[in-house]
Protein backbone atom coordinates (compact mmCIF):
# COMPACT_ATOMS: atom_id res chain seq x y z
CA UNK A 1 0.00 0.00 0.00
CA UNK A 2 2.66 1.78 0.40
CA UNK A 3 3.95 1.56 -2.39
CA UNK A 4 0.88 1.23 -4.90
CA UNK A 5 -1.82 2.94 -2.97
CA UNK A 6 -4.60 1.84 -1.58
CA UNK A 7 -6.00 -0.31 -4.51
CA UNK A 8 -2.98 -2.07 -5.17
CA UNK A 9 -3.51 -4.89 -3.05
CA UNK A 10 -7.09 -5.25 -4.48
CA UNK A 11 -5.38 -5.15 -7.77
CA UNK A 12 -2.99 -7.79 -7.25
CA UNK A 13 -5.61 -10.33 -5.75
CA UNK A 14 -8.12 -9.66 -8.45
CA UNK A 15 -5.58 -10.22 -11.19
CA UNK A 16 -4.42 -13.44 -8.92
CA UNK A 17 -7.93 -14.86 -9.07
CA UNK A 18 -8.52 -14.59 -12.34
CA UNK A 19 -4.98 -16.76 -12.56
CA UNK A 20 -6.42 -19.09 -10.71
CA UNK A 21 -9.30 -19.57 -12.31
CA UNK A 22 -7.36 -20.91 -15.04
CA UNK A 23 -5.57 -23.07 -13.17
CA UNK A 24 -8.67 -24.63 -11.65
CA UNK A 25 -10.44 -25.43 -14.96
CA UNK A 26 -7.77 -26.45 -16.64
CA UNK A 27 -7.22 -29.05 -13.60
CA UNK A 28 -10.72 -30.34 -12.80
CA UNK A 29 -12.40 -32.87 -13.60
CA UNK A 30 -15.79 -34.97 -12.96
CA UNK A 31 -14.10 -38.10 -11.91
CA UNK A 32 -10.69 -39.46 -10.98
CA UNK A 33 -10.54 -41.33 -14.65
CA UNK A 34 -11.46 -38.12 -16.61
CA UNK A 35 -8.36 -36.20 -15.50
CA UNK A 36 -6.06 -35.33 -17.77
CA UNK A 37 -3.29 -35.52 -15.19
CA UNK A 38 -3.68 -38.06 -13.12
CA UNK A 39 -1.19 -41.33 -12.95
CA UNK A 40 -2.12 -44.65 -13.01
CA UNK A 41 -0.54 -45.51 -9.11
CA UNK A 42 -3.20 -42.69 -8.12
CA UNK A 43 -5.98 -43.63 -10.11
CA UNK A 44 -5.28 -47.00 -8.71
CA UNK A 45 -5.26 -46.35 -5.26
CA UNK A 46 -8.61 -44.39 -5.57
CA UNK A 47 -9.89 -46.73 -6.93
CA UNK A 48 -8.93 -49.63 -4.94
CA UNK A 49 -9.72 -47.20 -1.50
CA UNK A 50 -13.26 -47.07 -2.90
CA UNK A 51 -13.86 -50.77 -2.67
CA UNK A 52 -11.90 -51.23 0.52
CA UNK A 53 -11.79 -47.95 2.60
CA UNK A 54 -9.47 -47.69 5.11
CA UNK A 55 -12.27 -46.17 7.41
CA UNK A 56 -14.43 -48.70 8.22
CA UNK A 57 -18.22 -47.68 7.09
CA UNK A 58 -17.39 -45.16 4.46
CA UNK A 59 -18.31 -48.21 1.85
CA UNK A 60 -21.89 -47.18 3.07
CA UNK A 61 -23.66 -44.94 0.19
CA UNK A 62 -25.82 -42.62 1.46
CA UNK A 63 -29.19 -42.04 0.60
CA UNK A 64 -29.02 -39.05 -2.02
CA UNK A 65 -31.95 -36.44 -1.27
CA UNK A 66 -33.48 -34.12 -3.71
CA UNK A 67 -35.79 -31.20 -2.47
CA UNK A 68 -35.18 -28.91 0.57
CA UNK A 69 -33.03 -30.47 3.12
CA UNK A 70 -34.70 -31.01 6.62
CA UNK A 71 -33.18 -28.30 8.58
CA UNK A 72 -35.05 -28.70 11.66
CA UNK A 73 -33.79 -32.59 12.03
CA UNK A 74 -30.55 -30.94 11.21
CA UNK A 75 -30.55 -28.48 13.39
CA UNK A 76 -31.61 -31.31 15.96
CA UNK A 77 -28.36 -32.45 16.87
CA UNK A 78 -25.81 -32.11 18.86
CA UNK A 79 -23.20 -33.32 16.26
CA UNK A 80 -24.63 -30.67 13.74
CA UNK A 81 -24.39 -27.98 16.93
CA UNK A 82 -20.86 -28.90 17.44
CA UNK A 83 -19.67 -28.16 13.82
CA UNK A 84 -22.06 -24.85 13.89
CA UNK A 85 -19.80 -23.67 16.96
CA UNK A 86 -16.34 -25.04 15.82
CA UNK A 87 -16.64 -23.34 12.52
CA UNK A 88 -17.99 -20.06 14.12
CA UNK A 89 -15.15 -19.98 16.56
CA UNK A 90 -12.34 -20.74 13.69
CA UNK A 91 -13.74 -18.05 11.44
CA UNK A 92 -13.84 -15.65 14.74
CA UNK A 93 -10.19 -16.21 15.11
CA UNK A 94 -9.43 -15.96 11.61
CA UNK A 95 -10.62 -13.02 10.52
CA UNK A 96 -10.18 -11.12 14.17
CA UNK A 97 -6.05 -11.73 13.81
CA UNK A 98 -6.43 -11.15 9.92
CA UNK A 99 -8.10 -8.03 10.63
CA UNK A 100 -6.41 -6.35 13.68
CA UNK A 101 -3.06 -7.82 14.49
CA UNK A 102 -1.39 -5.35 12.22
CA UNK A 103 -2.98 -2.55 14.44
CA UNK A 104 -2.43 -4.58 17.43
CA UNK A 105 1.13 -4.49 16.75
CA UNK A 106 1.21 -0.66 15.91
CA UNK A 107 -0.62 0.05 18.90
CA UNK A 108 0.77 -2.26 21.79
CA UNK A 109 4.27 -2.26 20.70
CA UNK A 110 4.71 0.79 18.52
CA UNK A 111 5.62 -0.27 15.47
CA UNK A 112 4.66 1.31 11.98
CA UNK A 113 2.03 -0.82 9.73
CA UNK A 114 4.58 -1.42 7.29
CA UNK A 115 6.89 -3.46 9.47
CA UNK A 116 3.59 -4.89 11.66
CA UNK A 117 1.84 -6.05 8.28
CA UNK A 118 5.31 -8.15 8.29
CA UNK A 119 4.66 -9.52 11.83
CA UNK A 120 0.76 -10.20 11.15
CA UNK A 121 1.95 -11.99 7.68
CA UNK A 122 4.60 -14.47 8.66
CA UNK A 123 1.95 -16.42 10.83
CA UNK A 124 0.22 -17.10 7.89
CA UNK A 125 3.35 -19.45 6.19
CA UNK A 126 3.37 -21.24 9.33
CA UNK A 127 -0.67 -21.82 8.98
CA UNK A 128 0.32 -23.40 5.53
CA UNK A 129 2.98 -25.50 6.72
CA UNK A 130 1.63 -27.01 9.69
CA UNK A 131 -1.81 -27.50 7.52
CA UNK A 132 -0.30 -29.91 5.92
CA UNK A 133 1.95 -31.48 9.22
CA UNK A 134 -1.62 -32.29 10.50
CA UNK A 135 -3.13 -33.78 7.20
CA UNK A 136 -0.35 -35.99 7.21
CA UNK A 137 -0.69 -37.13 10.94
CA UNK A 138 -4.49 -37.40 11.32
CA UNK A 139 -4.12 -39.80 8.50
CA UNK A 140 -1.46 -41.72 10.51
CA UNK A 141 -3.26 -41.65 13.18
CA UNK A 142 -6.61 -43.38 11.57
CA UNK A 143 -4.18 -45.75 9.72
CA UNK A 144 -3.00 -46.95 12.89
CA UNK A 145 -6.09 -47.45 14.75
CA UNK A 146 -7.00 -44.38 16.63
CA UNK A 147 -10.44 -44.13 16.39
CA UNK A 148 -11.85 -41.43 13.86
CA UNK A 149 -13.72 -39.70 16.49
CA UNK A 150 -10.63 -39.97 18.81
CA UNK A 151 -8.82 -38.25 15.91
CA UNK A 152 -10.95 -35.86 15.06
CA UNK A 153 -11.07 -34.70 19.05
CA UNK A 154 -7.38 -34.40 18.72
CA UNK A 155 -6.99 -32.18 16.08
CA UNK A 156 -9.77 -29.69 16.71
CA UNK A 157 -8.18 -29.57 20.55
CA UNK A 158 -5.09 -28.48 19.41
CA UNK A 159 -6.65 -26.27 16.75
CA UNK A 160 -8.71 -24.43 19.57
CA UNK A 161 -6.51 -25.15 23.07
CA UNK A 162 -3.18 -24.07 21.36
CA UNK A 163 -4.38 -20.75 19.70
CA UNK A 164 -5.98 -19.96 22.95
CA UNK A 165 -2.89 -20.48 25.21
CA UNK A 166 -0.85 -18.81 22.37
CA UNK A 167 -3.12 -15.55 22.73
CA UNK A 168 -2.52 -15.84 26.59
CA UNK A 169 1.30 -15.54 25.73
CA UNK A 170 0.53 -12.53 22.88
CA UNK A 171 -1.20 -10.05 25.50
CA UNK A 172 1.73 -10.82 27.69
CA UNK A 173 4.68 -10.25 25.51
CA UNK A 174 6.91 -7.53 25.98
CA UNK A 175 8.51 -6.66 22.76
CA UNK A 176 7.22 -7.14 19.04
CA UNK A 177 9.04 -10.55 18.64
CA UNK A 178 8.24 -12.39 21.06
CA UNK A 179 4.42 -10.87 20.33
CA UNK A 180 5.14 -12.48 16.61
CA UNK A 181 6.20 -15.67 18.15
CA UNK A 182 2.90 -16.13 20.10
CA UNK A 183 1.15 -15.09 16.89
CA UNK A 184 2.37 -17.44 14.76
CA UNK A 185 2.19 -20.01 17.16
CA UNK A 186 -1.70 -19.19 17.39
CA UNK A 187 -2.30 -18.96 13.56
CA UNK A 188 0.48 -22.38 12.66
CA UNK A 189 -1.84 -24.18 15.41
CA UNK A 190 -5.24 -22.90 13.93
CA UNK A 191 -4.76 -25.25 10.81
CA UNK A 192 -4.93 -28.67 13.09
CA UNK A 193 -9.03 -27.50 12.82
CA UNK A 194 -8.86 -28.36 9.18
CA UNK A 195 -8.61 -32.23 10.27
CA UNK A 196 -11.04 -31.66 12.22
CA UNK A 197 -14.58 -29.93 12.28
CA UNK A 198 -13.64 -29.35 8.07
CA UNK A 199 -13.67 -33.13 7.37
CA UNK A 200 -16.14 -33.98 9.85
CA UNK A 201 -18.83 -32.68 7.82
CA UNK A 202 -18.84 -35.62 5.26
CA UNK A 203 -18.60 -38.36 7.98
CA UNK A 204 -21.79 -37.59 10.26
CA UNK A 205 -23.65 -37.00 7.03
CA UNK A 206 -22.42 -37.31 3.63
CA UNK A 207 -25.75 -36.99 2.27
CA UNK A 208 -26.01 -33.62 4.00
CA UNK A 209 -22.39 -32.20 4.03
CA UNK A 210 -23.06 -29.70 1.31
CA UNK A 211 -25.69 -27.78 3.69
CA UNK A 212 -24.10 -28.40 6.81
CA UNK A 213 -21.10 -26.91 5.28
CA UNK A 214 -23.28 -24.15 3.78
CA UNK A 215 -25.37 -23.87 7.94
CA UNK A 216 -21.95 -24.17 9.63
CA UNK A 217 -20.23 -21.25 6.97
CA UNK A 218 -22.86 -19.10 7.94
CA UNK A 219 -22.41 -19.35 11.45
CA UNK A 220 -18.71 -18.78 11.06
CA UNK A 221 -19.45 -15.71 8.86
CA UNK A 222 -21.50 -14.16 11.41
CA UNK A 223 -19.38 -14.68 13.64
CA UNK A 224 -16.67 -13.33 11.72
CA UNK A 225 -18.53 -9.90 11.29
CA UNK A 226 -19.12 -9.79 14.93
CA UNK A 227 -15.89 -10.45 15.80
CA UNK A 228 -14.03 -7.72 13.28
CA UNK A 229 -16.75 -5.00 14.19
CA UNK A 230 -16.96 -5.87 18.01
CA UNK A 231 -13.15 -5.77 18.58
CA UNK A 232 -13.04 -1.87 17.86
CA UNK A 233 -16.12 -1.46 19.81
CA UNK A 234 -14.80 -3.74 22.54
CA UNK A 235 -11.37 -0.98 22.24
CA UNK A 236 -13.30 1.63 22.74
CA UNK A 237 -15.21 0.05 25.46
CA UNK A 238 -12.35 -1.21 27.76
CA UNK A 239 -10.19 1.15 26.67
CA UNK A 240 -7.23 -1.58 26.23
CA UNK A 241 -6.47 -3.76 22.76
CA UNK A 242 -5.07 -6.27 25.32
CA UNK A 243 -8.42 -7.41 26.59
CA UNK A 244 -9.68 -8.59 23.42
CA UNK A 245 -7.13 -11.32 22.66
CA UNK A 246 -7.81 -12.86 26.33
CA UNK A 247 -11.92 -12.79 25.41
CA UNK A 248 -11.17 -14.81 22.17
CA UNK A 249 -8.90 -16.78 24.26
CA UNK A 250 -11.62 -17.73 26.62
CA UNK A 251 -13.95 -18.26 23.56
CA UNK A 252 -11.50 -21.22 22.20
CA UNK A 253 -11.71 -23.06 25.24
CA UNK A 254 -15.11 -23.18 25.62
CA UNK A 255 -15.38 -24.10 21.88
CA UNK A 256 -12.99 -26.55 22.32
CA UNK A 257 -15.28 -28.40 25.26
CA UNK A 258 -18.43 -27.83 23.33
CA UNK A 259 -16.69 -29.91 20.89
CA UNK A 260 -15.08 -32.78 22.66
CA UNK A 261 -18.45 -33.16 24.19
CA UNK A 262 -20.87 -33.67 21.55
CA UNK A 263 -18.97 -34.38 18.29
CA UNK A 264 -18.76 -37.60 16.80
CA UNK A 265 -17.75 -39.22 13.61
CA UNK A 266 -20.16 -41.63 13.60
CA UNK A 267 -23.37 -41.39 10.43
CA UNK A 268 -26.14 -39.23 11.96
CA UNK A 269 -29.38 -40.65 11.08
CA UNK A 270 -31.40 -37.69 10.23
CA UNK A 271 -33.96 -38.83 7.97
CA UNK A 272 -35.81 -39.80 10.96
CA UNK A 273 -37.56 -37.75 13.75
CA UNK A 274 -36.10 -38.48 17.22
CA UNK A 275 -39.09 -40.52 18.87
Amino acid sequence: MSQGGVFGPFVIFGLSGLLWVLVWVSSTSSTPSRHRQISKYELDYITNMRQSPAVPGLEKKPNMTNGIPPFGRLLSKLPTWALISANAMHSWGYFVILSWMPIYFSTIHHVDLRQAAWFSAVPWTMMAVLGYFASVWSDMLISSGTPVTTTRKIMQSIGFIGPGVALLGLTAAKTPFIASFWLTVAVGLKSFSHSGFLVNLQEIAPQYAGTLHGMSNTAGTLAAIIGTIGAGFFVELVGSFRGFPLFTSLLYFASALFWNTFATRERVNFDEVDQ
